[in-house]
């Protein structure tokens, strides 16, 4: 009779009652409180002034409105009469050029000017450089231009005059189609840069320096340091002013309007001219609020792809 080993039972192991989240207290519930007080006017203002407007302009481009009479569902017709007509496909192709030579002479005079400052000079020296190049970006648009306006007008204005001492016959700067553009593109930058030019200081004043002392050592100087070094740790604040100043370049208004009102012809209407003038000129809402929508996804789409080349280009420490 052979002996059978009956396995030995185990005593069955307590289970571990569930974590329970600890309750948060008094002093967390009140910096969640105080935190949210701190962010809601942020967000509410963000509702108020940006996402119930694009939703209103979005709505409102589906329909035909004078403000005089009731308006009347129009569906696609305002989008199908923007496409067809000639003076808004050309107000986004002035647009778009305006931006390409707006952006990049922007960010090239930013970045020389910011590499210049960054160099060896007085404290006080680059802080006065620094409120100088900033100090048009706090005035008005609109007054800087109609300052220019006097400045490069053919017939008296101080350029021409300048450049009658040289010998150079008076430049048409705002009645011919090439020269209009380039002048507004000039004033256009020349308030503009300050922004770019702050950024990149900062951008410059993180860059470790070590980093230069050790490409200094491996035998990199002058351009090729900053090709080599200084642009791929600058990346990041680049595409940073990069995507603020072409948003901003692809709703350019006061400069155009104020030193040429779009012209000679259309040579320098732009997008939101037309969306102005649409509106408030021949009160046809519906259809400047289609202009206004498909500049939104102009917008939209060039940021995106933005950040879609930034995984490629930009590089962080």
């Amino acid at each position: 009779m052979t002996n059978t080993q009956i396995p030995a039972v185990r005593p069955e192991q307590p289970t571990a009652p569930p974590a329970v989240a600890p309750r948060p207290s008094a002093r967390d519930r009140g910096t969640r409180l105080l935190a949210t007080l701190f962010l809601a006017p942020t967000i509410v203002g963000i509702v108020v002034f940006t996402v119930v407007p694009i939703v209103g302009s979005v709505v409102l481009s589906l329909f035909h409105w004078n403000v005089i009479d009731d308006p009347s569902f129009a569906g696609a017709a305002n989008y199908r009469e923007v496409f067809g007509d000639s003076t808004v496909l050309v107000s986004f192709r002035n647009t778009l050029v305006f931006m390409v030579f707006a952006v990049a002479l922007q960010l090239l005079i930013a970045l020389m000017l910011a590499l210049a400052v960054n160099g060896r000079m007085p404290v006080w020296l680059r802080s006065v450089f620094r409120s100088a190049f900033f100090f048009p970006l706090v005035l008005s648009a609109a007054s800087i231009s109609v300052v220019m306006k006097y400045l490069f007008n053919q017939d008296f204005g101080v350029v021409n005059w300048l450049l009658g001492f040289v010998g150079i016959a008076p430049v048409p700067w705002l009645t011919s189609e090439n020269a209009a553009m380039a002048t507004v593109v000039l004033v256009y930058v020349w308030q503009q840069f300050g922004f770019s030019f702050l950024l990149f200081v900062g951008g410059l004043n993180n860059i470790p320096k070590e980093i230069h002392e050790a490409a200094s050592l491996d035998g990199a100087t002058g351009l090729r340091k900053h090709l080599a070094v200084t642009l791929p740790l600058l990346s990041p604040t680049l595409l940073v002013a990069s995507v603020v100043g072409i948003i901003n370049a692809l709703q350019v208004f006061e400069q155009p309007y104020v030193l040429t009102n779009g012209g000679p012809g259309d040579a320098t209407r732009t997008v939101v001219m037309v969306i102005y003038e649409s509106a408030f000129e021949q009160l046809r809402f519906g259809e400047a609020s289609a202009v206004g929508v498909l500049l939104f996804v102009l917008i939209m789409a060039v940021t995106a792809l933005q950040f879609r080349l930034s995984r490629r280009f930009v590089h962080y420490q």
